[in-house]
């Protein structure tokens, strides 16, 4: 954070309650003004929004969303404050967008940073330090590469860190922020489930071709083969006399007879 003091982020975090990376970010974009970062805080909604971070929330919505055609589904649990925040139509809406959020990021998995296992950061960590892209650099910078690659992977997995569907310059955790300085009361996204059709289920690839190779197969082990036709029936079929031979034979017979 080049040109801006952690003095700074201080006390504009102390006036508008903000998040310590909001009040960061705040200050970078206004190039250290404090009194256009506040007001850039209030515009994204996210003044007063830190001060209520710590508050229990206990109520709230349980809500579903089922995407068109029935292929995926979302169960969200979003948590706030009061009762009367959970009826209202506003709350109701963004836990409504919370759960199609969640059906449009096929890679989410945890709500937060936090929530993600530490063996799968260690995984990360390790594949990262095998890069190419390490060679030949210093070690204080290795480490800032490897740290960025591995937190960049583990944000892949976090809701509150991806881009907003429906306003792409903000991310869910900023969206929330601004639900919570609306609304006066602490917001938060407990847990949820995605459930995507025939997931896990392992399926028969069809082959066309096969099927109808097997197909043919079938029928010609039906056609009779002469070749496994019992030798008795061939013999039986080749010394028997036709009724036109057994005429003949009676008829000169008889011829004999007469002389």
């Amino acid at each position: 954070m080049a040109g801006i003091s952690a003095q700074s982020v201080k006390e504009l975090r102390d006036k508008t309650g903000a998040g310590m990376m909001d009040c960061k970010k705040a200050l970078q974009e206004t190039e250290g003004d404090l009194e256009k970062a506040v007001e850039y805080l209030r515009k994204k909604g996210l003044a007063s929004a830190g001060k209520k971070a710590g508050r229990t929330t206990a109520e709230g919505l349980v809500d579903s969303y089922i995407h068109f055609g029935g292929q995926i589904g979302v169960l969200v649990e979003v948590n706030c404050e009061t009762d009367f925040v959970a009826r209202n139509e506003a709350f109701k809406e963004l836990v409504q967008d919370l759960a199609k959020q969640i059906a449009a990021c096929p890679n989410v998995v945890y709500v937060s940073v936090d929530e993600v296992p530490k063996a799968i950061g260690e995984k990360e960590r390790a594949i990262a330090l095998e890069s190419d892209t390490l060679k030949g650099k210093p070690e204080n910078v290795k480490d800032k590469i490897v740290q960025g690659k591995v937190d960049k992977v583990l944000r892949e997995l976090c809701l509150l860190d991806q881009p907003y569907i429906k306003d792409q310059s903000i991310t869910v955790e900023e969206l929330i922020k601004q639900a919570i300085s609306k609304l006066g009361e602490n917001i938060k996204v407990r847990r949820f489930s995605r459930f995507v059709l025939g997931e896990g289920i392992e399926k028969k690839e069809a082959n066309l071709a096969e099927e109808v190779a097997a197909q043919m197969g079938q029928a010609d082990d039906k056609t009779p083969d002469l070749a496994e036709t019992p030798v008795s029936t061939q013999e039986a079929s080749a010394t028997k006399p036709s009724k036109a031979t057994k005429t003949s034979t009676k008829t000169s017979k008889k011829g004999k007879q007469s002389k």
